[in-house]
C-alpha cells in the first residue's frame, strides 16, 4: 500500500512550501516520495521547487477537479508502473474542492494499491482574519478547504500578533473540530504530524481506504464477491445518507456477462454497460463512511 496526502489551500497559502519539507524528510528517512502537482495554465512554474530525483506527473490547464478524471488516473498509472514510491503527495490549486479533487485521484482501477491517509489543508493566517472581504463564491471555497481537512496548517503565524493567531486558531478549529490546528512558518511540518493521522480498523465486509476514524471526509473500495440484485443495489442506494457524496467503478448485477460502470453523485445513478470484464469493486467518497451497513454477503 501506498500512502496517499492531499494538500489542499488556496494560491500563495503556502503549499508548496509544504511540499518541499516534506519531500525532504521523507527522502532522509530513505524513502522514495512521488509528485502530482495541478497547475491552472499551461506552463509548469511550481513544479520547478521539486528535486530532479523525485517522480512527477503534472495536471496543466485546469483544476484537478474539472480537467477530468482520466487524466488524473492516466498520471496515476503511469507513476505506479514506472517507479515503486513510497509515498504520493497531490498539490492541488487553489481552486479545487477536496471532495471534488478526492474523487478525481481515487480511481477503483487502482484503489486496493493506495493508503489514503488525509488532507492537508495549508491556511493563510492573514487570509483567515480578512475572509469576510472575500467574494461570497471565494469565501465559501475557503471554509470547505478547512472544513474537510484532516490537518490544517496555519501558515504564515509569523506575520501575525498573538491576538490574531488566537482569533485564527479558535475561528478554524470551530469549522473543523476533529483536525489539528498547527500554527507554521514556510509550511514547516514536522513528519510527526502526519503519523498522528491513525490508520482506521477494517470494515468487516470492505476494504477500508486507511484514515482515521476521527476524520470527516474519506474513501472506502467495496470489492464484490458475487454477482449483485440490481434492485437490491438500487435500493441500498436510495437509503444511503447525504454525506455519500460520489460513488464509482464497475459493478456486477446479476444476469450481466460483465460488471456495469456505475456512476453516482448527489443521488443521481448513471449505469453504462462495459464491453470487457473489469474488477467489480467501487469507491465510495463521503463523510462518516465507517457508519455505513454494507450489503452482506455480496462484497469482501
Amino acid at each position: 500500500m501506498i500512502d496517499v496526502y492531499l494538500l489542499s489551500g488556496f494560491l500563495g497559502s503556502g503549499k508548496t512550501s509544504l511540499l518541499q519539507h516534506l519531500i525532504h524528510q521523507f527522502k532522509e528517512e530513505g524513502k522514495l516520495p512521488a509528485v502530482i502537482m495541478n497547475e491552472l495554465g499551461k506552463l509548469p512554474f511550481d513544479s520547478g521547487a521539486v528535486e530532479g530525483d523525485v517522480p512527477i506527473r503534472e495536471l496543466l490547464q485546469g483544476c484537478i477537479c474539472c480537467t477530468g478524471s482520466e487524466k488524473t488516473e492516466a498520471q496515476l498509472q503511469s507513476l505506479l508502473m514506472e517507479h515503486e514510491p513510497d509515498v504520493i503527495l497531490i498539490e492541488t490549486t487553489g481552486a479545487a474542492h477536496p471532495v471534488e479533487a478526492l474523487d478525481a485521484v481515487m480511481s477503483p482501477l487502482y484503489a486496493d494499491r493506495l493508503s489514503f491517509k488525509g488532507i492537508i489543508s495549508v491556511a493563510d493566517g492573514k487570509l483567515w482574519l480578512g475572509k469576510e472581504n472575500l467574494p461570497p463564491q471565494v469565501r465559501m471555497l475557503f471554509l470547505e478547504q478547512l472544513r474537510h481537512a484532516h490537518l490544517i496548517l496555519l501558515n504564515k503565524s509569523d506575520l501575525m500578533d498573538e491576538n490574531e493567531l488566537a482569533t485564527a486558531t479558535a475561528g478554524i478549529q470551530a469549522i473543523n473540530e476533529q483536525a489539528m490546528v498547527i500554527q507554521t512558518v514556510h509550511g514547516k511540518l514536522p513528519l510527526s504530524f502526519l503519523r498522528k493521522l491513525v490508520p482506521d480498523r477494517a470494515v468487516a465486509v470492505s476494504h477500508h481506504a486507511r484514515i482515521g476514524k476521527e476524520l470527516n471526509l474519506s474513501a472506502k473500495l467495496i470489492i464484490f464477491s458475487s454477482p449483485v440484485p440490481k434492485e437490491q443495489f438500487e435500493e441500498w442506494v436510495r437509503q444511503l445518507p447525504p454525506t455519500v457524496y460520489r460513488m464509482k467503478g464497475h459493478v456486477w448485477l446479476e444476469g450481466q456477462r460483465n460488471p456495469m460502470l456505475f456512476q453516482y453523485a448527489y443521488g443521481m445513478v448513471q449505469w453504462i454497460p462495459e464491453a470487457i470484464k473489469l474488477e467489480p469493486q467501487i469507491v465510495l467518497i463521503g463523510d462518516h463512511l465507517h457508519e455505513l451497513n454494507y450489503l452482506e454477503g455480496m462484497m469482501r
